[in-house]
């Protein structure tokens, strides 16, 4: 169904490339400054590649609002909570690369979207942030829902601009389009992240015919202004940082060693076929991230080096303690989400001299451990098929003894794994289920706290095409409801999002999407009523307050959620059970939410023996 069926907005008849309407009452084509500088804008998005808005509804957004919902190229997704609208656009823009606008009324609003645009900042997502706000002699002067939004969101976003008040005038108009594209442009450049346009509107803010107030005649008097160019009206060429020769060979040569691993963290950008490309050429075991984009896909099928799932729990020092360190570590994408990766690759340069690359096109230091040898400011993929390259033109130096050592490791650790799912039904084998028997293709959302840790843990490498994402830029619970279904709703894929009983609670508004935005999803709701993630911190000795004041209990049931949103709600108490429910919505039409309940005690224990136990079966 495509948007303009979904909510009946066919609108007006438009002229090809200008999204406006017919004439006004004296003339002009347009019955007010704000509805031309309204639409001059939305036109000039769409232009720009733009093709769906997030707007939560509000009276100074007004002019722009009027301009998404009658522009025919432009799909609306309305929401009545500006989080939940921010973390939706941010989760179609995960799953695209693309910007998903998402407009605002001024006040208090516009506050609610600033969570999002830290998410989007931390884990570089294109997104548009678009506030009305009051006309500029109301600001400090105590006016109802005025509040100082200039550079509201600070340093977090990549370009900001306090555009001028709306006016019939060519230069403003043109300077307008301007820094639309400069917007697009800035939100999916090197580092993609959000933008932030501050639009000043004084009434009236409804399409009513204000005489004079746009002149007669200036479409044809100021043409550029009025209706752009053939496309968009500054084109951006962007270019990717490259490595000159001389760098690349360098950093060739210090791949040169018998024992070398290729890292990749979280990323929606990495490409699995330069990446695979590079560790099939040296020779090197890839540790990948869940959120990698390259541990799931079809280049494991023929991928002659192991990708490594495992290593959350081999890596620790138990079980590598006599494992020869590595040389060199390449690393792609954001910091890992494993804490024992992260420990490993510091150990390794701390006490056996391990030279660590970290490529960042944005030149960023994403390291937090402060150990990293090399700062490598390049475009990962480029780098990676180069090196692959000149790695190819020479027979590789790595070791088969150190591929062979990781490859036996992930064997046994699986094999640790399933002898442990079997033993005992706990939270870490609800994500594991979850990666193993999800569709192909599918989009996999999983939560923050112990459920991205979960699937890192137990979430085994699989030839399929699944695309697994979270919100691991600043790691919130918040808006992970509205991320993954934005995410579900930017593909046909279908979509599961696994999450704990807080961010179920946290974005319980984000459940209106279901039926407003015409989204559907398995929804995996992993209740274990609290924090349990707090059970892994030195606090949990201390109780009190440690039960009441961490752990939070709530006591919650939230079966009501399905009447009230409109879904269907299953609990499942084992492991049978919830493959049962699992495999039934994954075959069923709209949204099912299926709830398994643990004691976070117990499942925290278990967790331990499991990664006792992989740690014995390695160091054997």
């Amino acid at each position: 169904m495509t948007g303009s069926e979904r909510d009946g907005r066919n609108g007006r008849d438009r002229r090809e490339g200008s999204g406006r309407g017919g004439e006004s009452d004296d003339g002009s084509n347009w019955p007010n400054r704000n509805t031309l500088w309204a639409e001059v804008f939305v036109g000039e998005l769409a232009k720009g590649g733009v093709s769906a808005v997030c707007i939560a509804p509000g009276s100074r957004s007004t002019p722009l609002t009027v301009a998404f919902a009658d522009h025919p190229d432009i799909e609306v997704f309305s929401h009545l909570d500006e989080r939940s609208a921010a973390f939706f656009a941010l989760g179609r823009a995960k799953r695209t690369g693309e910007v998903t606008p998402v407009l605002s009324t001024s006040g208090t609003a516009t506050a609610n979207f600033h969570p999002a645009v830290i998410e989007a900042n931390q884990a570089r997502v294109p997104l548009l942030v678009l506030t009305a706000d009051r006309p500029p002699e109301l600001r400090d002067s105590g006016a109802n829902q005025t509040v100082d939004q200039e550079k509201l969101y600070g340093s977090a976003v990549r370009f900001y601009r306090d555009l001028p008040e709306p006016a019939a005038d060519g230069r403003k108009l043109r300077s307008l389009r301007v820094d639309a594209g400069r917007a697009l442009a800035a939100s999916t450049g090197t580092p993609p992240g959000p933008v932030h346009l501050n639009f000043p509107f004084r009434k009236p803010l409804e399409p009513i015919a204000v005489s004079g107030d746009v002149p007669d005649g200036f479409e044809d008097d100021e043409p550029l202004a009025a209706t752009g160019r053939d496309g968009p009206f500054v084109r951006t060429e962007s270019g990717r940082p490259e490595l000159d020769d001389q760098s690349v060979e360098r950093v060739h040569e210090a791949l040169g060693v018998e024992r070398g691993l290729v890292v990749a963290g979280p990323s929606t950008t990495l490409d699995p076929a330069a990446v695979a490309a590079l560790a099939s050429a040296t020779g090197f075991p890839v540790l990948a991230d869940p959120l990698s984009g390259l541990r799931y896909g079809s280049h494991l099928a023929d991928l002659d080096v192991p990708v490594c799932g495992g290593y959350d729990s081999y890596l620790d020092a138990r079980a590598v303690d006599n494992w020869p360190a590595p040389e060199v570590a390449l690393r792609v994408g954001a910091s890992p989400t494993s804490k024992v990766l992260r420990n490993y690759l510091r150990d390794a340069v701390r006490e056996s001299g391990t030279r660590q690359f970290v490529v960042d096109p944005a030149g960023e230091w994403r390291e937090a451990t402060f150990t990293a040898s090399d700062l490598v400011i390049a475009d990962p993929n480029r780098l990676a098929l180069e090196l692959a390259e000149r790695a190819g033109r020479t027979d590789s130096s790595a070791s088969d003894t150190w591929r062979e050592r990781f490859r036996t490791a992930e064997a046994n650790y699986w094999n640790a794994v399933e002898t442990a799912h079997d033993d005992q039904f706990f939270e870490g084998t609800v994500p594991g289920d979850v990666i193993a028997n999800a569709p192909d293709p599918a989009t996999v959302f999983v939560s923050n706290s112990m459920t991205v840790r979960d699937a890192d843990r137990f979430g085994r490498p699989r030839d399929a095409a699944l695309t697994v994402l979270g919100n691991r830029g600043a790691s919130g619970i918040d808006g992970i409801v509205s991320t993954g279904l934005g995410a579900g709703s930017a593909t046909d894929d279908p979509l599961v999002c696994v999450l704990g009983d807080l961010a179920y609670y946290h974005d319980m508004n984000g459940l209106l999407a279901l039926s407003r935005c015409d989204a559907d999803a398995t929804v995996v709701l992993i209740n274990n009523d609290g924090g349990g993630i707090f059970r892994m911190l030195p606090i949990a000795e201390f109780d009190p307050p440690f039960t009441e004041q961490f752990e939070t209990p709530h006591g919650l049931d939230f079966a009501p959620t399905a009447e009230l949103y409109g879904f269907e709600f299953v609990r499942a108490d084992d492991r049978a059970a919830f493959r049962d429910a699992y495999q039934a919505s994954l075959g069923s039409t709209g949204t099912q939410v299926i709830e398994v309940a643990f004691d976070a005690g117990t499942s925290h224990a278990f967790r331990e023996t499991v990664h006792g136990r992989a740690c014995d079966a390695i160091d054997e």
